[in-house]
């Protein structure tokens, strides 16, 4: 089976990349790889570059989206993979071309994402002059360690209904930013002595339109401001969450937190139901003007 570099599919398939939206799925290991691809797929995007350092086993790979998704080579695993994918896509993709970007066992919800799909909300998301949108990462973990040692559980998914709040970010000089905040919760806020401080924000700009000079930052913003604003001066927008596994994941492998970590489960913990209209009870996301 071809296995190219995301670098040669770039060069050689334009044609591929004419029309979005996109999803750049990043694959670390090989937790909930299959759920990931067809969860993607089902939301309604067009192409999907699953990019990771060794080949996928076609068996991971379902069957009714294998022609919307491409498997590429590139080191996924690296702190800064998401910047070099984004930013060699972005180099690659015509102008106004809708992107997403994410990592194996994460999901991405919308508002009524269930009935709609991508596409039809980033179209209406565009109509509102909006060139991004704010995603929160909801951190996802299985309720018992013991029979789930890596933290993944899709049928027993739990994730914290408290405990998010908002910081107001500042530039250089300690003056506030116009519409931009800093979102924290989940495991990320209750085990943050094992996360480093710049890791712990929950807000990613996971939903972008591509623009001539624009490039994706380590911390998950952009290089334009305009992109890292949560809605448009006029009225709240819409936002989208990311359920993830991904913080639960590394608490259970990294050797400085496993051995302190028993269960993520606590008072707080709540089972997710895997569908939108859970998360915008919880507040977790909105649907802005879009009913």
């Amino acid at each position: 089976m071809s296995f190219p570099s995301l670098v040669e599919f770039l060069t050689h398939n334009r044609d591929r990349l004419i029309k979005g939206p996109i999803a750049i799925l990043l694959i670390e290991d090989d937790a909930a790889v299959t759920e990931t691809l067809a969860h993607h797929f089902k939301a309604g995007f067009r192409l999907i570059l699953a990019l990771s350092p060794e080949p996928l086993p076609q068996k991971l790979i379902p069957e009714e989206a294998a022609a919307r998704i491409v498997n590429l080579r590139h080191d996924s695993r690296r702190n800064d993979a998401h910047v070099t994918a984004v930013n060699r896509v972005l180099e690659a993709v015509p102008d106004d071309t809708w992107l997403y970007y994410g990592y194996n066992a994460e999901f991405l919800f919308y508002p009524f994402s269930e009935s709609r799909t991508v596409g039809e909300m980033l179209a209406f998301h565009a109509e509102e002059r909006r060139r991004a949108m704010l995603t929160y990462v909801i951190d996802l973990y299985a309720p018992d360690l013991e029979r789930f040692p890596n933290a993944v559980s899709i049928d027993e998914a739990m994730f914290d209904r408290t405990g998010y709040y908002a910081l107001g970010r500042q530039d250089r000089n300690g003056h506030q930013k116009e519409r931009q905040l800093d979102f924290h919760g989940g495991l990320r806020w209750r085990f943050e002595e094992h996360v480093p401080p710049d890791r712990r924000r929950i807000d990613r700009i996971a939903l972008f339109r591509s623009q001539p000079k624009l490039r994706l930052l380590l911390d998950h913003r952009f290089n334009d401001e305009e992109y890292n604003t949560y809605s448009c001066p006029w009225h709240n927008n819409l936002t989208a969450a990311i359920a993830s596994f991904r913080v639960a994941k590394a608490l259970v492998r990294n050797p400085g937190s496993r051995e302190h970590i028993r269960s993520f489960r606590w008072r707080n913990s709540y089972p997710f139901r895997w569908n939108s209209q859970q998360l915008m009870d919880f507040g977790l996301m909105e649907p802005g003007q879009w009913f």
